[in-house]
């Protein structure tokens, strides 16, 4: 019952959001401001269609295997640099000033250097890769001196060190890096798709910007709102799983088992 009440609270405000939409776009009949209804079942035409495997498909694609190479990359760099004494001093400035650059920008880079259609790639990747990087540095950083010195007597191999203190203590923080390049991963991957993509989500929308087909364009916006929520929230589900054993994350899966 406490479950069910959770979960009707939170979905209470979204629903008169969308009504208080439905009734101010009802009543100033603007053109390039479609009712919610009108965008939903154009979404479901739309969505439903030929168009789910010839562009959300490729695109949703993009987006995960960018995201995912970020991730490993990032996750097997920052262990390395976040246990060496010297390797961050050297190099913090230089990713400091790499992350620094708007990933946008690079996309004529990234043409010129791999072309125009294989160019979406680098692009989330090169993004995407920083969350993950330093916060997996900054986590590997902070490994309990009790459990340095453990592993220590224990005569651990770097294997075992690595898979089985480092990475551990680091976790929480890897989890943070992977759920904001998540969400930059979707930003990539439309910016990306806008330039020079025969597919895609991006690719679709600019199109029907051009064409000032606007429900079509809110229906592919809704989808990448849409995409972004589930995303995050499958991301969330297994980040309360892996790291179960501590208690705050326990508290918290539990909660979100619940729905409260």
């Amino acid at each position: 019952m406490r479950a069910l009440n959770t979960f009707i609270q939170r979905w209470l405000v979204f629903a008169v959001a969308v009504g208080v939409w439905q009734l101010a776009t009802t009543a100033a009949a603007d053109p390039f401001f479609p009712t919610p209804w009108t965008i939903a079942t154009t979404a479901r035409d739309l969505w439903f269609s030929p168009a789910f495997g010839a562009h959300i498909v490729p695109g949703v694609g993009r987006m995960l295997v960018g995201w995912a190479l970020a991730g490993l990359i990032g996750v097997a760099l920052g262990v390395l640099l976040g246990r060496s004494r010297t390797a961050m001093s050297y190099l913090g400035p230089l990713f400091n000033f790499m992350r620094s650059v708007p990933p946008p920008l690079l996309v004529p880079f990234f043409v010129a250097t791999v072309g125009v259609t294989s160019m979406q790639l680098p692009t989330i990747v090169f993004g995407a890769i920083w969350p993950v990087l330093l916060n997996t540095v900054d986590g590997a950083r902070s490994v309990d001196a009790t459990k340095v010195e453990t592993a220590r007597a224990f005569r651990l191999s770097k294997a075992q060190w690595i898979l089985g203190v480092v990475l551990p203590s680091a976790a929480p923080k890897v989890f943070a890096g992977l759920r904001l390049s998540l969400s930059i991963s979707l930003i990539l991957m439309v910016i990306s798709e806008l330039v020079g993509s025969i597919n895609g989500i991006g690719n679709q929308l600019v199109r029907a910007q051009r064409d000032y087909d606007l429900p079509v364009m809110w229906a592919w916006i809704v989808l990448l709102g849409v995409l972004g929520y589930l995303f995050n929230t499958l991301l969330l589900m297994v980040e309360h799983r892996a790291l179960a054993w501590q208690p705050r994350h326990s508290a918290q899966a539990k909660s979100l088992a619940t729905g409260g």
